[in-house]
């Protein structure tokens, strides 16, 4: 997995990351113990669980360096050397930090620091020894990303009210309750969704994460709620027109899989 399928997911989740750098993005310098530089032993990855669900770890930072909107560490724990990056925050070498084994991601490579790690926790809760973390900002959260029967959904952000009166197609356009309710036979296809913009996360997994509602669908089993991934930015409350591919059963591995969302898709 590269820096263009995980970027900045947050993060995630930011992190565009779940991984963790933007191409073209030069990262400040790192800041390097003894021994830095040499595939870390981390520890077994943990089971997907929801943000601040993950177990918890603490340790030295043996290492750490800024790129994009991630700082990335090296810890030490009583389990072996363990890689994390959460949203930037202030850390040195010698720093005793406690973070959440969240969102695994293995064989993943920054191309902005030009760097492989083997296995690298994109953790939403890091802070000091002593300190209980906070869900970092701009990281995926299994439970912001999406939720309902997506299974995950747009990183963090504040989701507004649900939308309950009916919005307007797009002219040629379709409503997000017959996306879902027509998915396997859309699957593939191009499609054009009109909605408002009820939670946004910019730069996670290289992309731009946007929950639209219209008015259609329940929220009981999730079919009012559609995952849009974009290049494009929105914000909460914005009435937008988006045209993209229609994806299902799409995972992205780290417990974050999609029953149905529409990928790059243009905005107006």
């Amino acid at each position: 997995m590269t820096d263009i399928r995980a970027t900045a997911l947050v993060a995630m989740l930011s992190l565009g990351l779940i991984g963790g750098c933007s191409k073209g993005t030069e990262p400040p310098a790192a800041a390097q113990a003894p021994g830095a530089g040499q595939p870390a032993q981390a520890a077994a990855p943990a089971e997907p669980a929801a943000a601040g669900q993950g177990p918890m770890v603490t340790g030295p930072v043996l290492e750490t360096m800024n790129a994009s909107n991630y700082t990335y560490v090296r810890v030490k724990t009583d389990a072996g050397d363990v890689w994390a990056a959460s949203g930037v925050f202030p850390v040195a070498v010698g720093d005793r930090v406690t973070l959440a084994l969240e969102m695994p991601m293995e064989n993943f490579r920054s191309e902005t620091l030009k760097r492989d790690f083997p296995l690298i926790y994109f953790t939403t809760r890091i802070g000091r020894e002593g300190e209980v973390p906070a869900a970092a900002s701009g990281m995926m959260s299994a439970h912001g990303m999406g939720g309902g029967a997506q299974a995950g959904g747009a990183p963090a952000g504040a989701a507004a009210a649900q939308v309950t009166e009916p919005i307007a197609p797009a002219p040629g356009g379709t409503t997000v309750a017959n996306v879902w309710a027509n998915r396997k036979a859309l699957a593939g296809k191009t499609i054009t969704v009109r909605g408002k913009v009820v939670r946004f996360n910019g730069g996670i997994l290289g992309r731009n994460w946007i929950h639209i509602q219209d008015g259609t669908g329940t929220a009981a089993d999730g079919t009012n709620d559609l995952l849009i991934t974009s290049d494009a930015a929105a914000k909460v409350g914005d009435v937008i027109t988006a045209t993209g591919t229609v994806a299902v059963d799409k995972d992205f591995t780290a417990g974050y899989a999609y029953a149905v969302l529409v990928e790059g898709a243009t905005l107006k």
